[in-house]
């Protein structure tokens, strides 16, 4: 009896998820499509590219808010629960509070421990490609930066001339054996720098032992210090190849080591790897936070109240849980521990509301 009783609240849950899931998933391809139809507009294209890419990248969006799509199918669940009548038909069989909140909590842990090593392999394939199409289409593409094994590619334009920048690697704020090819607008090359590194913090680079190779006068100069002006900084750099969400958990477990050399810092890839360690953590816990709104509350309430108390929750936690990150990327926190910090408060919360539940 235990176990029908068990599926029933699974499956009945499950249902609810995936219902919220697909309205959420509807409205993001609705939103995001406007926003794909906005940036193709002048290009003669068909409507299918701006639907395939806003398919492609919505379902990365949907993890991202998997957390709170939870917590609103749980309120939604429990209070369904609660005024059918059901949880006291349940209880009858010796189920508590307790145990029906845990069941749950349960499942939507693992349901993340699926989402992590079965789902986002696929979701960070399909942001990888829509960041390849759309690039191709980007008023941005002469400014183009790859990583790849033989390291940093970069592609600046100007109303003069363009440059081919190559360096083996980035460390910290440094590339290392920079080489830098200058064109004319007829691709004739005109000039070769030579560095054993650049600062990249700010503009100008400040480049250490530097190489000009002049084609034209055919002279070769030699620096120990010297500023090359350049459309990309650090900041910029990060912004444009940067996108971990391209990357899933499995590929940053298994390449730490080989994205570090390739330039992604240890902090970096320390604040992505434990984002997506506290993601089952953060499901359960949220499943609980919704339990003690409602089948933790003796009151019966109307709808509007649930529906308010959702929407005032999942704003607070999505501000306080960015407000964290920022303090830890800014150095004010420990980056790890600003991943971590707003599951720690929740689960501080949920374990003063747990110790009554079960009285109720």
């Amino acid at each position: 009896m235990n176990n029908i009783i068990n599926k029933y609240l699974i499956i009945k849950f499950f249902k609810i998820i995936l219902n919220t899931i697909l309205i959420f998933f509807s409205l993001g391809i609705i939103l995001n499509l406007f926003e794909e139809i906005e940036f193709f507009k002048n290009i003669n294209l068909s409507f299918t590219l701006p639907l395939i890419l806003s398919l492609s990248y919505v379902p990365t969006l949907i993890l991202e808010l998997l957390p709170f799509i939870v917590f609103l199918a749980s309120m939604f669940y429990f209070q369904h629960l609660r005024s059918s009548k059901d949880l006291l038909s349940i209880k009858v069989f010796g189920y508590s509070n307790l145990k029906i909140m845990l069941i749950i909590s349960f499942f939507s842990f693992f349901l993340g421990l699926f989402v992590l090593f079965a789902v986002n392999p696929i979701t960070s394939k399909l942001v990888k490609y829509y960041e390849t199409e759309k690039a191709q289409y980007s008023k941005d593409v002469d400014h183009l930066i790859s990583i790849n094994k033989n390291g940093v590619w970069i592609k600046e334009i100007t109303d003069f001339d363009y440059k081919i920048i190559s360096a083996e690697g980035l460390n910290n704020q440094t590339l290392e054996q920079v080489s830098i090819y200058v064109f004319d607008k007829n691709d004739k090359l005109l000039k070769r720098i030579e560095s054993e590194s650049a600062l990249i913090a700010n503009n100008p680079w400040q480049m250490k032992n530097v190489y000009i190779y002049e084609f034209l006068t055919k002279e070769t100069i030699f620096y120990a210090n010297y500023k090359f002006e350049s459309d990309n900084t650090l900041k910029k750099i990060n912004s444009l190849y940067k996108n971990l969400n391209t990357i899933s958990f499995l590929d940053l477990i298994i390449n730490r080591n080989q994205l570090n050399k390739k330039g992604y810092s240890k902090e970096i890839l320390n604040e992505k790897i434990n984002k997506f360690i506290s993601f089952p953590v953060f499901l359960f816990l949220m499943v609980i936070l919704a339990a003690l709104f409602t089948i933790g509350s003796l009151r019966n309430k109307q709808n509007f109240y649930y529906v308010l108390i959702s929407i005032l929750t999942c704003v607070t936690i999505y501000y306080f849980k960015d407000l964290s990150i920022a303090l830890g990327q800014t150095g004010r926190i420990n980056l790890i521990l600003s991943v971590w910090m707003p599951i720690l408060l929740i689960s501080l919360f949920c374990s003063i509301g747990v110790i009554q539940i079960n009285e109720k």
